[in-house]
């Protein structure tokens, strides 16, 4: 994918994910089925995953500095996503939300689109080349480019809307 394709995917997908977890009814984004997570904390957590972007990316000279350069072959969306899955899986504390209510959902989607915004203002601030050489730590998966990250990060609300759906999908049972 071309810079363009990414910071399309990246907003987009998130977008899917805000606007199906807005449309559901205040019951529905508070559904918890069993021990998975309701629709409000998956919107959560899909955000707290975010918020380490717009810090690090205004710096390439800190990013080059602290995590330096990639010393293999570049990973494709495919290949990234294979070894995605073999990991655990799970989440870093840090990422993991709290019970989220019904009345936080503007407040979370309004964060998240504001988010979205500075991420991709600064992605376009960054080369085809910077993309492929300039690597940031995955908690899961190591070091990545930043283009595998943005793989990752743009896969990553499809992931947890598959999950709402399939929670949702078990209500009904």
């Amino acid at each position: 994918m071309t810079k363009q394709e990414i910071i399309k995917t990246f907003y987009d997908n998130h977008k899917e994910l805000s606007d199906f977890i807005n449309s559901l009814s205040d019951e529905q984004f508070a559904f918890r089925n069993n021990d998975k997570w309701s629709a409000g904390q998956q919107l959560c957590h899909v955000y707290l995953t975010l918020l380490p972007f717009p810090k690090v990316l205004p710096s390439k000279e800190f990013i080059l500095q602290k995590f330096g350069k990639i010393d293999r072959p570049v990973w494709t969306f495919e290949t990234l996503l294979e070894n995605y899955f073999k990991t655990s899986l799970k989440s870093p504390e840090r990422f993991l939300p709290e019970e989220v209510s019904s009345d936080q959902k503007s407040s979370i989607t309004n964060n998240l689109y504001d988010t979205l915004i500075a991420i991709q203002h600064l992605l376009e601030q960054y080369t085809e080349e910077e993309l492929d050489t300039l690597v940031l730590p995955h908690p899961l998966l190591g070091n990545l480019t930043i283009r595998e990250m943005f793989y990752v990060i743009s896969y990553h609300p499809k992931h947890h809307l598959k999950q709402i759906v399939s929670n949702l999908d078990q209500k009904v049972k």
